[in-house]
């Protein structure tokens, strides 16, 4: 994980570009990383399931629950695996389609501003810890690019409606790892 280009595209990440993306309104920027929870089949972990629901190419016949999701048309910036491998589908200059119905700090439509990340993963298990160190590099380098301000989970922009990234994730772990990645002060 490197830099970012003039688009928002990760090198070092394995890019699958999504249709499920549109500009970000005129004077939105990043500002806060929702973090998801995923995993297709529901309990399931490392299939193609996820990249084919944010490529619109969800096969129905392969699993019950894709009947229940084919016409779905979301995606999200980034997937980290459980495997700690990074996968990102929509550039962080353009808007993902994640957050659906949402606020944050009063503010509505929380995709504006927002740059998601799904962690492969469910609210009944506890995250893999690769998962983490990948996503505290991920955030801290994209402090270096956009004012990220807040980091918060589906759940907190959606209260009610989703539960994700669930009871399992360790926030207080997050930040430990975030205060590890923060650039050093200059004397």
């Amino acid at each position: 994980m490197s830099g970012l280009d003039a688009a928002g595209w990760l090198e070092g990440a394995r890019c699958i570009p999504s249709p499920n993306c549109d500009e970000r309104p005129a004077g939105q920027t990043a500002r806060l990383v929702v973090v998801h929870a995923i995993s297709l089949p529901p309990g399931e972990f490392g299939g193609d399931g996820i990249p084919r629901l944010f490529t619109n190419m969800l096969d129905p016949a392969v699993h019950p629950y894709y009947r229940e999701i084919r016409s779905l048309r979301v995606s999200a910036h980034f997937l980290i695996r459980r495997s700690g491998e990074l996968m990102q589908f929509v550039p962080c200059e353009l808007r993902a389609w994640h957050a659906g119905n949402s606020t944050w700090r009063g503010v509505s439509r929380c995709n504006d501003f927002s740059i998601g990340v799904e962690l492969e993963g469910n609210d009944d298990m506890p995250f893999e810890p690769v998962q983490y160190a990948v996503l505290a590099k991920l955030i801290a380098l994209l402090r270096r690019r956009y004012p990220i301000a807040d980091i918060a989970g589906h759940s907190d922009i959606a209260p009610g409606r989703k539960t994700d990234p669930g009871p399992h994730f360790n926030w207080a772990h997050l930040h430990r790892l975030l205060a590890s990645e923060a650039p050093e002060e200059s004397a």
